[in-house]
């Protein structure tokens, strides 16, 4: 079972000054957070990208090459890249070179994107939102498989037997499809015989999603691959302090003012403390409390729906850097033992 952190790098207005802090600083915030979940064990961080004022890593490559020469043993991961609106070669060559300077730690997530600013940004057109993306999924895989690659298709030039450099370390260097749910994302990953990701947000309840890991799981059986052997991965908001009331209320005005945001942007109903209550409780989508509640909801999450890799999203929106630090130091001291242990003992009982 593997543990960690992903991030937006988010600058939204502290919620207490009503200031925004500069990109450059949350940035430079970000690279101290990795540094830490590596010193305290955990196993992944991952970046999300983005093209948009209150996020300031739109290249997740860059922010995480920044810290591999800082870390010695974390693995580095987009979370997620849009590959719909990228170019899937210097995706690749982003994050081959990231493997180089990390030394085989790197990983590529790629998602069709829940924000569409890099549409318009890149020149594509949202009507393709679907065939983009296939596209561009099967040149990275081309991309993975060789180092010389020739591919066409109707959104790109063609490449007529060309050389991709650098080469990663690993071989393969790992891709991750991630969805917040789709059935047919779910059948995709699992046809492709390729890691696949779940983001757990929002008015969810996490067990919901063992339909989905099931679909992956018989696509991936049907295509030909061990199903057992292909990892799942979860990814869902959360907090952590020393104790669960404190977790609660410090988690609480961040995400209030960041979901309202999102709430006005695709013109939902607003969110209410309510809501948040609901989704802090054990089946809810928010993992927030202390170290033994959080750890319990991830190992019912493994148990239940059969995720082999948990990434706590910290913060949402702005909060202090030093209460994220400390979230940080606990999820892999005192959560990640806890889940380990338990994890390790359920599957020999089994």
């Amino acid at each position: 079972m593997e543990l960690g952190i992903s991030t937006f790098v988010e600058t939204t207005p502290d919620v207490n000054t009503g200031k925004t802090m500069s990109h450059a600083e949350r940035l430079r915030e970000v690279v101290e957070e990795i540094v830490l979940a590596d010193q305290v064990g955990l196993d992944v961080y991952g970046v999300g990208e983005h093209h948009r004022p209150d996020f300031a890593a739109s290249s997740p490559a860059v922010v995480m090459a920044a810290a591999a020469a800082l870390t010695s043993r974390i693995r580095l991961t987009s979370a997620v890249m849009i590959l719909s609106s990228a170019d899937p070669v210097r995706v690749f060559q982003d994050f081959a070179t990231l493997d180089g300077l990390s030394n085989g730690r790197a990983e590529i997530m790629v998602g069709r994107g829940s924000f569409t600013e890099s549409f318009p940004l890149f020149g594509f057109d949202l009507k393709d939102y679907e065939t983009l993306f296939e596209e561009k999924l099967e040149l990275l895989m081309k991309l993975q498989a060789s180092e010389s690659v020739t591919w066409e298709g109707q959104h790109r030039p063609a490449i007529h037997n060309l050389g991709i450099y650098p080469r990663p370390v690993q071989q393969p260097l790992p891709v991750w499809i991630a969805s917040a749910g789709s059935p047919e994302s779910a059948v995709r990953a699992g046809a492709l015989g390729l890691p696949f990701a779940l983001a757990m947000i929002g008015p969810v309840r996490p067990l919901q999603f063992a339909s989905q890991v099931q679909l992956y799981k018989k696509a991936a059986a049907e295509a030909g691959y061990d199903s057992m052997k292909l990892p799942v991965a979860a990814h869902a908001h959360g907090f952590i302090a020393e104790s669960t009331p404190k977790a609660i209320e410090q988690f609480f005005p961040s995400t209030y003012a960041r979901t309202n945001v999102r709430a006005v942007e695709k013109g939902l109903p607003p969110y209410t403390r309510a809501d948040y209550d609901a989704a802090a409780s054990f089946e809810g989508a928010l993992f927030v409390g202390d170290p033994e509640t959080v750890a319990d909801k991830i190992i019912h999450l493994r148990k239940h729906v059969g995720v082999t890799r948990f990434l706590l999203h910290v913060p949402h929106g702005t909060m202090d850097h030093a209460d994220v630090m400390e979230a940080i130091r606990l999820l892999g001291t005192e959560v990640a033992p806890r889940v380990r242990e338990e994890v390790t003992r359920w599957e020999k009982s089994r």
